[in-house]
């Protein structure tokens, strides 16, 4: 399917590694020519080096934190224009309530609604004055189906997803969508941290911790983070124009639930 999308800007915060950088892959593939982000520079231009390689679009990195308002600032101006946002952060760690003090309901927020929020806000009205814009919120299957460790996850995304909501109402009438993709064991370095966190807790190998993972999924394998990126990509894509507003879960099945 051709995307229409060649030579639109995109940025991807948090994209160095995991989703963020296979949707990046992705994009580039289609000649969409992108700006990636993330905290560490060399890290992040290592990304940009393999994202050059593949002869696509474009390649920019921004190296700044997204979860300050320096860092959102450094973001906003160096990436310019953009038509496509992609938001992405790093989830807070598994807990329960015990953990749940004001300070990590805070910076769970913090990293995984408010700097979203806030480049919408940025980027946003340039999209509607040039009659394209494609906003795309990786958040989590835990959105619409809670898992209790995953509390403080759960809670942030779902903020974000209905601030989000009640934008693309608006929006829309200038050709701005936003959309969340909603993944689940997709096999990036989250599923590392969660196997080796199962391995610590339970004394087993690396085998097992991720066949208990695979386990909780209907396809029984871990989703591949191009099948992932293919989402994102039609979701900012010239043919989505009147898909907004919409949660699509990549979950292999999973979700228990009709709606």
């Amino acid at each position: 399917m051709e995307l229409g999308i060649a030579g639109r800007t995109a940025l991807l915060c948090g994209s160095s590694q995991g989703l963020g950088y296979a949707c990046a892959e992705m994009l580039v593939r289609e000649g969409v020519n992108v700006i990636i982000n993330g905290r560490v520079p060399d890290k992040l231009e290592a990304a940009a080096e393999r994202l050059r390689a593949l002869g696509g679009g474009t390649v920019r990195t921004i190296a700044a934190d997204q979860t300050t308002v320096e860092g959102r600032k450094a973001i906003i101006e160096q990436a310019g224009d953009i038509d496509i946002l992609v938001n992405n952060n790093a989830g807070p760690p598994p807990g329960v309530l015990a953990d749940w003090d004001e300070e990590a309901i805070l910076s769970a927020v913090n990293a995984n609604m408010i700097p979203a929020v806030q480049f919408i806000r940025a980027f946003v009205p340039g999209m509607r004055a040039r009659k394209f814009g494609r906003i795309v919120n990786i958040t989590s299957a835990m959105v619409k189906s809670p898992f209790y460790v995953m509390g403080l996850s759960t809670s942030a995304r779902s903020a974000l997803t209905a601030m989000s909501k009640a934008i693309s109402k608006d929006v829309v009438i200038d050709n701005v969508t936003i959309n969340n993709l909603l993944p689940e064991r997709i096999d990036t370095p989250r599923q590392e941290f969660m196997a080796r966190r199962i391995m610590a807790e339970q004394g087993v190998d690396w085998d097992e911790a991720r066949r208990q993972i695979t386990d909780t999924i209907a396809a029984k394998r871990f989703g591949r983070p191009e099948e992932f990126a293919s989402a994102c990509a039609f979701f900012c894509s010239a043919n989505a124009g009147f898909i907004s507003g919409q949660n699509l879960q990549v979950d292999g099945g999973s979700y228990e639930g009709v709606v």
